[in-house]
């Protein structure tokens, strides 16, 4: 850690006037300076800054702190990075044992940054002298940028002979591990020389909120049949899903009108900063991440997104909102006119015209997807209005505070009456199951998380999920155990063993009808399941009885479903004096089971689906939708069917006594 000494003397060495003056515009008033405060939207200037005593004070909205608290909040840093940044400004010296990092990390990243910072020179002299960038000259000013909005946002272009940047950057003294790192070079197929990752492309450098170039986006200028726009890897320095572009230039803004406007391209923040609106962000060339939104609300705490109004956008938008709804932030939509986005709509109609456009315009997140539910038929539909309702009760259970959630299940209940009847307690009844989802599934990624990271530790790769033929194995069990043990089984996976290990073969072949392994999460009842089968199919015994000799972990697992049954009884006998008999119908109880069990196999399917859907592209991504589609049809029909209407009634009764024809069991997708 940076001693307290060193801490005082960079504290004594700042000019607390000069660097305010990077951020506000000063006047001299008596003894100390004003100005408008970057803390808070004012026209009377009430933010003073005391030479003297080194210290700021705003005296509209309270703020004040010293030289090391305004650089921390103007940019968004920590203490340690702030002491160090007005150490290098200040010409105060750090040794490196006072430094958090191991001197050879601390080398290779300002390595790294120097050859970023040589490229982004190198790129925008290009642009300015090169003849082969007229193409990229002609697309910026065909956009009404001049040489002004060039130099500020540091664009420029890319030659596109392979390897210019490389030379010039040998040329100037730059190792070329740091361009590597920098990922301005990729090394030879043929393992002989270096190229350059960007050619030919027009460059838009991506800054940290310090105004570090971090990164760069190549946009392709012709019709070639390639991307159309390439971003730098990921680097010791640059990690996208934690950069937002333009937050260097748009912070100040954002804090000022405790506001953010997302879009999607680089050319739409240009556009807006150029013609006045300064507190907009685009999400890097990426889909909007948890990480890009912890940087936006350290600047303010409402987000408006603004997407073109092509699908693509529109799906962008509805991706975005439990984002931001997670982060605490006060999400509004704007959708522009048919045809435009941000950029071409100012252009068209100015400032005022986009400030009205937002007044007016910007709306709820529950309005804007009961919108985008009714243009797109599905309020029409009685099938699809309960889905509509869920999918946004999703967004309100990413919402931490519970009186907010409590806020938007009331409005929610006023807006859907007009399309189906629903009770006020019922959506609060969805709500709750899509928020136990919702904690499951984080539960889930936490363990795959903790699986991913133990084998990456390892010395080898190692199977955390082993093959069934493999689960009867000592080592398969103690396996499935240990990640079995620490979460809490399906009640209704129990159920459904319990059922089968109670009332035998009748049970079995009737559960098995509807049902196969693939509908178990639960690692060890999935496994239980396959055994009993296996048992019918020998026509061995699979009775509680049997399972109770059985070694490791049938026993436990016995007593686990079986436990649930009788506790039930015992406090309901308890408060009432009546024994509630549970299996009164157990084809009843089997019904609603597999219900429970096919809903939560459903909603599995849609997470995985969501999340390959957001990495995959072109065909592959339409025929994903297709098969997101019908889950959803699948999952809808049984959240809001009956469970009698959705299984017939066996033919058999039910016999604890084996039965005589053999079963042959097969998967749900060969009947």
């Amino acid at each position: 850690m940076i001693s307290d000494e060193k801490k005082e003397e960079v504290r004594a060495a700042a000019d607390i006037v000069e660097v305010v003056q990077d951020y506000v515009k000063l006047k001299r008033s008596g003894s100390g300076f004003v100005g408008l405060c970057p803390y808070h939207d004012e026209n009377t200037p009430s933010f003073n800054v005391t030479p003297r005593l080194q210290i700021f004070k705003c005296f509209g909205c309270g703020e004040s702190g010293d030289v090391f608290k305004f650089v921390m909040d103007q940019e968004g840093i920590g203490f340690t990075e702030t002491v160090r940044q007005l150490a290098e400004r200040y010409g105060v010296f750090i040794p490196e044992e006072e430094n958090d990092e191991p001197a050879e990390t601390t080398q290779l990243r300002e390595g790294i940054l120097h050859a970023l910072k040589f490229a982004g020179v190198f790129f925008y002299r290009n642009l300015i002298e090169n003849p082969e960038a007229d193409k990229a000259l002609k697309y910026l000013e065909d956009r009404g940028y001049d040489r002004q909005v060039f130099k500020k946002y540091g664009l420029g272009y890319a030659p596109a002979g392979g390897e210019e940047l490389f030379k010039a950057a040998k040329n100037a003294g730059i190792d070329e591990n740091y361009l590597l790192e920098a990922d301005l070079i990729k090394q030879s197929n043929r393992g002989d020389g270096y190229y350059d990752t960007f050619r030919g492309r027009l460059m838009f450098p991506i800054f940290n909120p310090t105004g570090k170039v971090i990164a760069f986006a190549g946009r392709v200028l012709g019709n070639e049949k390639t991307a159309k726009y390439i971003n730098s890897s990921q680097t010791k320095v640059y990690n996208k899903s934690d950069v937002v572009y333009g937050v260097n230039f748009a912070k100040n803004e954002i804090r000022k009108h405790k506001e953010v406007l997302l879009v999607e391209g680089y050319t739409d923040v240009i556009t807006l900063m150029e013609n006045g609106i300064g507190n907009v962000v685009a999400s890097s060339g990426t889909s909007l991440t948890p990480g890009q939104m912890k940087i936006l609300h350290r600047y303010g705490d409402r987000i408006v997104m603004i997407y073109d109004s092509d699908d693509a956008g529109q799906n962008a938008m509805k991706r975005g909102i439990n984002i931001a709804l997670a982060e605490g932030m006060e999400v509004e939509l704007l959708e522009l006119p048919d045809g435009q986005d941000p950029d071409s709509f100012v252009k068209q109609f100015g400032k005022e015209s986009f400030d009205d456009l937002k007044k007016e315009e910007a709306g709820d997140f529950v309005d804007f997807l009961l919108l985008k539910a009714g243009e797109e038929g599905r309020l029409d539909k009685p099938t699809e209005v309960p889905k509509v309702i869920t999918e946004i009760l999703e967004s309100i259970a990413s919402i931490k505070d519970s009186i907010q959630r409590q806020v938007y299940v009331q409005y929610l209940h006023q807006k859907v009456q007009k399309f189906q009847k629903v009770k006020e307690s019922d959506l609060y009844e969805q709500l709750e199951r899509v928020m136990n989802d919702k904690r499951w599934e984080e539960k889930r990624s936490e363990r795959r998380e903790e699986v991913r990271q133990r084998i990456q530790n390892q010395d080898g790769p190692q199977d955390d999920a082993p093959p069934i033929g493999e689960l009867r194995s000592a080592s398969s069990k103690e396996t499935i155990r240990r990640a079995s043990l620490s979460k809490k089984k399906p009640h209704f996976e129990k159920e459904l063993i319990r059922l089968m290990i109670t009332y035998g073969r009748n049970m079995v072949e009737y559960i098995c009808s509807f049902t196969n392994a693939k509908l178990f999460e639960d690692d060890e009842l999935r496994m239980f399941y396959n055994d009993i089968i296996e048992r019918y199919k020998d026509e061995k015994d699979f009775s509680v009885n049997t399972y109770t000799g059985e070694k490791e972990p049938f026993p436990r697992l016995v007593g686990d479903v079986l436990l649930e049954q009788h506790s039930a009884s015992d406090r309901h006998e308890e408060k009432i004096g009546l024994k509630y008999e549970k299996d009164k119908n157990p084809y009843k109880t089997a019904k609603s089971s597999i219900r429970a069990s096919q809903i939560s196999f459903y909603r599995r399917k849609l997470n995985e689906l969501a999340d390959r859907i957001g990495e995959a592209k072109g065909d592959e991504k339409l025929s994903l939708m297709e098969k997101q589609k019908d889950v959803k049809s699948k999952l809808t029909r049984r959240e809001t069917t009956d469970p009698d209407d959705l299984y017939p009634d066996p033919e058999k009764g039910v016999s604890n006594e084996v039965n005589e024809k053999v079963f042959t069991y097969k998967m749900k997708n060969e009947r």
